[in-house]
């Protein structure tokens, strides 16, 4: 035992070379409500790590500050090395490399699929407009909308909307992909054509953070769980040891409500 405890305590020292987003001991209130309470968390390149817990456990806080769209009281957050700058071109510079899934798709109604996912490109990559409507295309056929290239959000099901703000996160080259209970909102016939989208994902090595409720997903996608609950993280496991043994008595009350129904 006492040499896994040397290694976990030289990972706590220093931060592995591979690690992309490192959290450290960030703090977030909402009011007199704390909600992330001195959350530790490295996130490796090529990682995939699933935040699962109880509503209301600060899973979507901590996912939101990776990109800064909440802010923190206190502690520091860094992406490939970087802190996170508080405001300004940087910012933008940054959520460049942090591409973003939310519950709701967030798309901009008035402009085509093929605008939505060029629009990033250009105006913040500043890509020229041939390239950029080439790499949309390619990226709409890869999420397999590519024949709603044309179609406004509002013509598209959930869950090609879905996949469309995922090639559109995709168009920025991002670092990292952050899922914020991404399939949340749709019918569940539509769930698993936007999980098989992210488990391709997964398997061509990108570094994803999911806050899901999918069980499923965790356990053939991730190469971690993290279990929040009370804004704290309780327990993080490889998804075998977390799913079939977990060590804290919250994820096993929080499993036996899930896993039974």
């Amino acid at each position: 035992m006492s040499g896994v405890s040397v290694t976990k305590d030289a990972q706590d020292a220093a931060p592995a070379a591979d690690d992309l987003v490192v959290l450290s001991n960030v703090n977030k209130h909402f009011g007199a409500l704390h909600v992330l309470q001195d959350i530790d968390l490295s996130i490796a390149r090529g990682e995939v790590v699933v935040v699962i817990g109880p509503s209301g456990s600060g899973k979507s806080t901590l996912c939101r500050t990776i990109n800064r769209l909440e802010t923190i009281d206190s502690g520091t957050i860094t992406v490939d090395g970087k802190e996170l700058p508080s405001e300004g071109r940087e910012l933008a510079r940054l959520r460049a490399d942090v591409g973003m899934v939310f519950q709701s798709f967030n798309l901009f109604a008035h402009k085509t699929v093929l605008q939505n996912v060029m629009l990033g490109q250009l105006k913040v990559r500043k890509t020229d407009s041939a390239a950029a409507l080439e790499k949309a295309k390619s990226l709409l056929d890869r999420v397999g909308v590519g024949s709603q290239a044309d179609k406004y959000p509002a013509q598209l099901s959930g869950g090609q909307q879905q996949r469309v703000a995922i090639a559109r996160a995709l168009a920025m080259d991002p670092k990292v992909m952050l899922f914020d209970e991404p399939t949340s909102a749709l019918d569940p016939e539509m769930i698993n054509e936007v999980l098989e989208v992210m488990q391709q994902l997964a398997r061509e090595g990108m570094t994803m953070v999911v806050v899901t409720h999918e069980m499923g997903f965790a356990r053939s996608a991730a190469n971690r769980v993290v279990f929040m609950a009370d804004g704290k993280i309780v327990e993080e496991a490889a998804p075998e040891q977390f799913f079939s043994n977990p060590r804290s008595d919250r994820a096993k009350d929080f499993l036996s409500k899930i896993l039974h129904h």
